[in-house]
């Protein structure tokens, strides 16, 4: 198995894939060259990891989670209590605060290991309240509402021989954030890929017919949780630093949901399709603001939209366009060779 799973992650990336990435997010900055546009972006890249890593949990381990904003808040919380109640370093805060989250995971996956279905889901939201009533009555370490102000970006990276990378503006912000967000992309590709991608999809299908071939459930479910709220962890370490204030309610239940729309809209059970739908939930709300008023109107219309006639997302949608177009042009070719 361990063979196994070495061979699956050494594996060559998909470079030409890989190398258009590079590219979109070194001209992106350019292309919306506005600090509005810019700000834009380094949400997109933060969302973008909170849709990967609750894809891992729902898509390919299918289990209903709801307590995303959780761990996204821990992250935040953790990050930026050390940094300006200790004077600790920012990478080293941010690890820690990944690894926090990461532990959390793993404890309510403890807690939540025999729930299914929408049990686990309201175990998970019963988890995200709780955060949130934490944040708002643990004063002495929180704020409270009151909130947290003066939050640094991370602080500069000094290379021997180059320039120094300072995070102050945001399109270095966002070169960093989306580079860990492709980092993550491509390693959590190699794990779907890979024999434990093959259990967790396992688990997915069928549980009982999984714990009959030898398939810990409980196990894996925690691995599955423990890896997502790492990395949800992740995305919140870099929030504080861009915003510069922390309060409560930007990690509200609201934002679990959104999450779930996101991965939901894009393609559950795949790797792109959530970085899909993360990057069309957030730019959609900024191109709908013409509307004025009517914008969360025409938004929620276009989601329902989404689920009622698109359930397997938006990549599910473009592939059957194009087998169907694929299809017409093969049909064409072969009456006219007639």
């Amino acid at each position: 198995m361990s063979r196994r799973v070495a061979d699956a992650l050494s594996r060559p990336v998909r470079w030409p894939a890989f190398l258009g990435a590079l590219v979109v997010i070194a001209l992106l900055p350019m292309v919306l060259g506005t600090p509005y546009w810019r700000g834009i972006l380094v949400v997109c890249a933060m969302n973008v990891l909170l849709a990967m890593s609750l894809n891992l949990v729902i898509g390919y381990t299918g289990q209903l989670s709801l307590g995303q904003s959780g761990f996204f808040a821990i992250g935040a919380y953790v990050t930026t209590v050390l940094l300006k109640s200790y004077g600790w370093n920012f990478w080293l805060a941010g690890v820690a605060a990944v690894l926090a989250a990461g532990l959390v995971g793993l404890l309510l996956a403890a807690f939540a290991a025999r729930l299914r279905g929408h049990y686990l889901g309201i175990a998970s939201l019963g988890f995200a309240v709780i955060v949130y009533q934490i944040l708002i009555n643990w004063e002495s370490v929180t704020k409270g509402v009151r909130g947290i102000y003066g939050i640094m970006p991370p602080p500069p990276i000094r290379l021997p021989g180059l320039p120094e990378i300072s995070f102050g503006n945001q399109a270095t912000l966002f070169y960093l954030v989306a580079g860990i967000a492709l980092c993550v992309y491509v390693i959590l590709d190699n794990l779907v890929r890979s024999p434990i991608g093959e259990t967790l999809r396992a688990i997915r299908e069928d549980e009982i017919s999984a714990a009959s071939l030898g398939v810990n459930g409980a196990r894996w479910k925690a691995f599955s949780f423990g890896v997502s709220a790492a990395i949800a962890g992740l995305a919140g370490c870099f929030y504080p630093g861009f915003v510069g204030t922390l309060v409560p309610d930007a990690f509200g239940i609201v934002e679990s949901f959104t999450m779930l729309a996101m991965v939901i809209v894009g393609g559950m059970g795949t790797m792109i399709g959530p970085v899909i739908g993360a990057v069309v939930l957030t730019f959609l709300p900024e191109v709908l603001r013409g509307f004025g008023d009517f914008r969360l109107i025409v938004y929620g219309l276009a989601l329902t939209l989404v689920v009622l006639f698109m359930p397997g997302g938006i990549l599910q949608a473009w592939q059957i366009l194009t087998a169907r177009l694929r299809g017409t042009e093969a049909s064409e070719s072969t009456g006219g060779g007639r």
